[in-house]
């Protein structure tokens, strides 16, 4: 078969299908990890012994559970027991287990970042603890962790490739069905790379501008060589 063609007929329009795929398992998993992040960090950091110790725990186990295995249990191990998801759940699910729990060690870096001082000044002014973590230390924490939170998002967009051991077709998915059709190995697979490359500089030039737009002024260290 003509090279053109294998590209614009048959792998093209399967990687746009697979891509759709793995824009959708990101789509669902990415908000909440951030979510469950963000409450673990607080509560690990600032909550009742009892709920800072469940945070610990939580980030402890899954931390140190591979994800491919993580999405074995969700998917073939629940069902022992009762609890069936289908393949694409099981995998939004999984996705968002290990996301939040990277997440939540990038904010609780910049919370623990923030001088005491701050949380002692908004309480003097009349809030409650709870009140200056949510409207003084957390947003500062947030900025700070940008680039750790980029950095786990960019792993979700090459985690999401995992899903299709759970039968799931997305991007790495769909190429390895066409290569595996077609015995075009290295094809497929250069450009289910070059897919994934795409998405990760946009993501990484989206980070950057979003780190321009929320920067605090007077918190960012010159760069050296515009010094000169």
């Amino acid at each position: 078969m003509d090279q053109t063609a294998f590209f614009f007929e048959i792998l093209f329009p399967a990687l746009m299908q697979g891509l759709i795929v793995t824009l959708q398992l990101i789509a669902c998993s990415a908000p909440f990890g951030l979510a469950l992040g963000v409450a673990i960090a607080v509560g690990r950091q600032y909550g009742h012994p009892v709920i800072s110790w469940l945070c610990k725990t939580y980030v402890f186990f899954i931390k140190g559970t591979p994800l491919l295995l993580l999405l074995f249990i969700l998917y073939f191990g629940l069902p022992s027991i009762g609890i069936t998801f289908t393949a694409f759940v099981a995998s939004v699910l999984g996705f968002i287990l290990c996301n939040s729990a990277y997440n939540a060690e990038y904010i609780r870096g910049g919370l623990i970042s923030i001088k005491e001082g701050q949380m002692v000044a908004a309480q003097a002014l009349g809030m409650t603890r709870w009140q200056a973590i949510r409207s003084v230390v957390l947003p500062q924490a947030l900025r700070r962790a940008i680039p750790g939170l980029s950095n786990e998002f960019i792993y979700l967009i090459k985690y999401s490739s995992l899903a299709y051991m759970l039968t799931v077709i997305e991007l790495a998915g769909a190429g390895k069905q066409v290569a595996t059709k077609y015995f075009l190995y290295t094809e497929s697979f250069a450009a289910v790379a070059v897919v994934y490359l795409v998405l990760v500089s946009i993501t990484t030039v989206a980070v950057n501008i979003l780190e321009k737009r929320v920067v605090v002024p007077g918190t960012v260290r010159a760069n050296p060589s515009a010094q000169l």
